[in-house]
């Protein structure tokens, strides 16, 4: 197939160009840079140069395609909304998949799935506006597939780098939450590539949760981290308002105690997750 991709020099979007060239897909790829084009077309795709607010250029190359992966991450929900708009609008009936997020549950009090009612932290509090006015497009008979990550791991670990292991570094322990007891929803990225492939023949309308079977404490996450930053497994517990003050908002997600099953993406899609351990990857460094 020929896939229009946004998002392409991004941590998910090299790892999903990799999965959709190795799967014998066309790529063509939205790049905002030079920088941008280079880490696209190293990944095997073809760039495009223009970004999200390119509301022509979207949907041509979304015309061109015959499904189109969302990956890029906008500045505003009213962005994303117009962004997928022009897609959905160029791809016509091909599939357009949707880049959602597993932190829009909130606290989940168990283990849940798609059917679980919203809670989010206020930092993603804006996806449910964007996320209903692309599903339904399903009822005009467009083909919209939502894929909702967990915290992704693996490679640079991106959120988990940033806020977590890159300041324990220069503090000398690894920041956690309170007591750490809250359980993290983690997916590799190579396995998220792998799922936004297998989306691509999904059912329109579809949404699909994209975790691990793991789901460890955000206190084992640390002390892994820190035995794989050359800490001896430091640690040290923040409280929530000293997490807002170094984190921001994003804070709140992080505290987050998540339990959720990707059951759905593994009986309608045969995803199948090959990375089972995140702790010994953090281990790893």
């Amino acid at each position: 197939m020929r896939i229009f991709l946004t998002g392409g020099s991004g941590y998910i979007g090299r790892a999903t160009i990799t999965e959709l060239v190795r799967q014998g897909h066309t790529v063509e790829a939205l790049a905002r840079s030079e920088q941008s084009v280079k880490a696209v077309e190293g990944a095997g795709a073809v760039a495009l140069l223009g970004s999200l607010t390119d509301l022509d250029v979207l949907n041509q190359a979304a015309a061109r395609a015959d499904a189109v992966i969302h990956l890029a991450q906008a500045g505003s929900a009213d962005m994303d909304l117009a962004a997928a708009a022009a897609m959905q609008d160029g791809v016509g009936t091909g599939t357009y998949v949707h880049t959602g997020g597993s932190w829009v549950y909130g606290d989940t009090d168990g283990v849940q799935d798609e059917t679980a009612p919203w809670n989010p932290p206020s930092v993603v509090a804006w996806r449910k506006s964007v996320e209903d006015a692309v599903a339904a497009r399903a009822a005009e008979g467009g083909r919209p597939v939502i894929v909702q990550p967990g915290l992704l791991y693996g490679g640079d670990n991106r959120l988990i780098d940033h806020f977590l292991i890159t300041p324990g570094k220069s503090d000398g322990a690894v920041p956690y939450i309170g007591d750490g007891a809250n359980r993290l929803a983690l997916v590799h990225i190579d396995d998220i590539a792998t799922l936004y492939v297998a989306a691509l023949s999904a059912k329109p309308g579809s949404v699909y949760i994209g975790v691990g079977a793991s789901h460890p404490t955000m206190k084992q996450v640390a002390e892994a981290a820190a035995r794989g930053a050359g800490l001896d497994g430091k640690t040290v517990s923040i409280t929530l308002e000293q997490a807002r003050a170094q984190m921001g908002p994003i804070a709140d997600a992080f505290a987050l105690d998540q339990r959720l099953s990707s059951a759905k993406a593994r009986r309608e899609l045969g995803w199948a997750p090959t990375h089972d351990d995140p702790l010994e990857t953090f281990e790893r460094g």
